[in-house]
């Protein structure tokens, strides 16, 4: 199924853009622009605080990480400028990202780059940030991503050029592995234990139940080019989002329980089960798509972003069926 995107689009270029959905989700509003010392190749927000975020930089000769926040009068302000909490120095090699601990609120980071990874402890009174243990991928391995497990926060998983890995943080030890080539992103489903959903270059989208992963337990076809971004959505059992290189994003239902677990979810949201696990492909953008994200508040919201600095918000409400 193919549709023209009818959300909201918004262009960013060089600086970092604090933008708000306006209450009748027609426009998008600009409520802060900041300058950053360096050419952005990262950006995560803090699950607890709107106004922290983390970026990965470069800075032409080397790369960097840091967490920023926005000053609280911003709109006071006649040039307002971002506040830096702390340097993520440590690292040598080329770092990709960093990842927030991914239920409530705590000081612990992960910073992932192509040999390490870092446990990090984030004290914002001091403005510093100290290393709680480091361990290397090993010789073989050049890491590219990663994600938090938010059913078991002393585990994360870690994706290289051949497989994805998984690392208990209490001792920094790698506890099992995924033999699968080419993985872009992955991504949890916060809705059940032990499910795994990654993007591959050229294999599209795979399930994996982490329990058993000598085969996924589900494909998806991914994008009629190289499969980028994914993301599950935080409410909505089996509901996860794509983007790629073809300039598109796709919309997915693909519960992984029986019929009787998804429509006797008590108390919760369900959705109807559909045959062809493509929903809609929202197709009006001009350039590849590599960011996508949920909105906590509001699960039936999602933003993209595409390669030219374009964001656009989008609602699934219509694709959506309620107990």
């Amino acid at each position: 199924m193919q549709a023209g995107s009818s959300g909201v689009g918004y262009g960013l270029k060089y600086q970092v853009h604090l933008i708000r959905l306006s209450a009748d989700g027609t426009e998008l509003i600009c409520e802060g622009l900041f300058s950053h010392p360096n050419e952005i190749w990262d950006l995560r927000s803090c699950p607890f605080d709107q106004r922290i975020f983390t970026t990965v930089y470069s800075t032409g000769e080397s790369y960097g990480a840091a967490v920023w926040q926005i000053p609280e009068l911003y709109g006071q302000l006649n040039s307002p400028q971002l506040e830096r909490v702390a340097l993520l120095d440590a690292h040598v090699s080329k770092i990709k990202c960093v990842l927030w601990w991914p239920s409530g609120r705590n000081d612990k980071l992960v910073s992932i780059d192509e040999e390490n990874l870092f446990l990090w402890s984030l004290d914002s009174s001091k403005k510093a940030a100290q290393v709680q243990s480091k361990e290397s991928a090993g010789t073989m391995h050049y890491l590219s991503g990663g994600a938090w497990d938010p059913h078991d926060v002393n585990s994360i998983a870690a994706t290289c050029e051949s497989s994805v890995q998984f690392w208990d943080l209490r001792t920094m030890t790698k506890t099992s592995s995924i033999d699968v080539s080419h993985v872009r992103t992955i991504d949890y489903d916060t809705k059940k234990d032990h499910i795994l959903v990654t993007a591959e270059d050229e294999t599209g989208i795979h399930i994996w139940d982490l329990r058993k992963t000598k085969v996924p337990i589900r494909e998806l076809p991914g994008h009629t080019h190289w499969t980028w971004a994914v993301a599950c959505n935080p409410e909505y059992d089996g509901l996860i989002l794509s983007g790629g290189t073809d300039s598109a994003v796709n919309l997915w239902l693909a519960p992984t329980g029986s019929r009787d677990e998804i429509t006797s979810d008590s108390g919760q949201n369900s959705l109807s089960l559909k045959v062809d696990p493509l929903v809609n492909s929202y197709t009006d953008y001009e350039d590849s798509v590599y960011g996508l994200a949920w909105s906590s508040r509001e699960p039936w919201i999602f933003a993209s972003l595409s390669y030219d600095g374009r964001v656009v918000v989008e609602s699934v409400k219509p694709y959506l069926s309620r107990k």
